[in-house]
């Protein structure tokens, strides 16, 4: 399954990812520095809230093209099926 990201979709995703990664640094940074418990979790919370909002914006994406593909017939009911099956996988993965 390719994924088309364009515009403002990939805009969003990239953002996400972004805010995760400093995030992420922000835990190590605090966690070297010994950094109460409480604050450490409560970011590494909003850096796993960031990574999960931009996995599902992106499998949000992949569900909407393939109901477009899906409207104008380009797939076959065993590829729909099929791509439906991974899709319920990838959403389950995040779950």
């Amino acid at each position: 399954m390719e994924l088309d990201l364009a515009g403002a979709e990939l805009k969003a995703v990239l953002n996400r990812l972004r805010r995760a990664q400093g995030q992420i640094s922000g835990v190590i940074r605090m966690i070297e520095e010994g950094r109460d418990c409480e604050e450490v979790v409560t970011q590494l919370a909003a850096a796993s809230r960031a990574l999960d909002r931009a996995g599902f914006a992106i499998i949000a994406t992949g569900l909407q093209q393939c109901l477009t593909e899906m409207e104008d017939g380009s797939r076959s009911a065993e590829d729909r099926d099929e791509m439906r099956g991974r899709l319920e996988k990838l959403f389950l993965s995040l779950a």
